[in-house]
């Protein structure tokens, strides 16, 4: 087995592992008196957790879309970039990502969280990992839009930027009680929308608008690839290396929306 692939198993494993342990730990904390509540708080928090695993294996078809639409001597590195986004930005989201999105404490207001860093008086971990795995996708969809243009100290710098704050200050204006955007409230307390505040649909707004706003601006940036455009502006197709791959990596994402 090659180095680089021990590289990729090495973190997977580890965060599979941290997945198991905080969904046990949070059934164990959150037992209740009452059989049939407890009964039903359980259900709630396994269909949040099958939701969450069904979600994170988005990152294997983003992986394989992207692999495979690149060419040969570019594989590893996004592949790298892709695990970056789940392990680095996993942590950047588990230390200041989730306090900037649903920190509850007096400092927090509508456009940011404040409080819950490192997840400290916060203990319901099924939510955690849903909301983590969202927040992988976001963070993932850039990968994309920059292959094979991208050094990896700067991808790697943009994955903790995007996840621990960008996506989620976003998620704090439409999905938490306290932001300025937010549905969740009694009618006539939103500061928008004549008391109905945004609705946002399986996070079209908050992951894929993130997401593709933040790919556009790096593609903007970084420009095309080198050689897609001849000396007088002629466009040289560079095709991928292995479509077979690519489109196992689509049904993938298809199952995973």
């Amino acid at each position: 087995m090659s180095a680089s692939v021990r590289l990729l198993r090495r973190p997977t494993a580890i965060l599979a592992g941290a997945f198991l342990a905080l969904a046990l730990a949070s059934t164990a904390f959150a037992q209740e008196a009452d059989p049939v509540a407890g009964l039903g708080a359980d259900l709630d928090r396994l269909w949040l957790m099958l939701a969450a695993f069904m979600v994170f294996l988005m990152q294997a078809g983003f992986a394989m879309v992207e692999a495979g639409f690149v060419r040969a001597k570019n594989t590893t590195n996004i592949l790298m970039k892709n695990t970056l986004d789940a392990s680095i930005g996993g942590i950047a989201f588990f230390f200041v990502g989730w306090a900037f999105a649903y920190g509850s404490s007096d400092s927090s207001n509508g456009f940011i969280g404040l409080g819950n860093f490192a997840l400290t008086g916060f203990d319901d971990y099924a939510s955690w990992i849903f909301q983590f795995a969202f927040a992988a996708t976001a963070a993932t969809i850039v990968s994309g839009a920059m292959a094979e243009r991208t050094r990896f100290s700067a991808y790697l710098f943009y994955s903790v930027f995007i996840s621990g704050i960008i996506y989620p200050v976003v998620v704090h204006w439409a999905w938490d009680a306290n932001g300025w955007l937010t549905a969740f409230v009694p009618e006539g307390e939103t500061p928008i929308g004549g008391g109905n505040g945004y609705i946002d649909f399986a996070g079209s707004g908050v992951v894929h608008m993130v997401g593709g706003f933040a790919g556009l601006v790096g593609a903007i940036m970084v420009g095309p690839r080198l050689g897609k455009y001849g000396p007088n502006g002629e466009v040289n197709a560079i095709p991928g290396h292995n479509i077979a791959i690519a489109t196992l990596g689509m049904f993938i994402l298809w199952f995973g929306w």
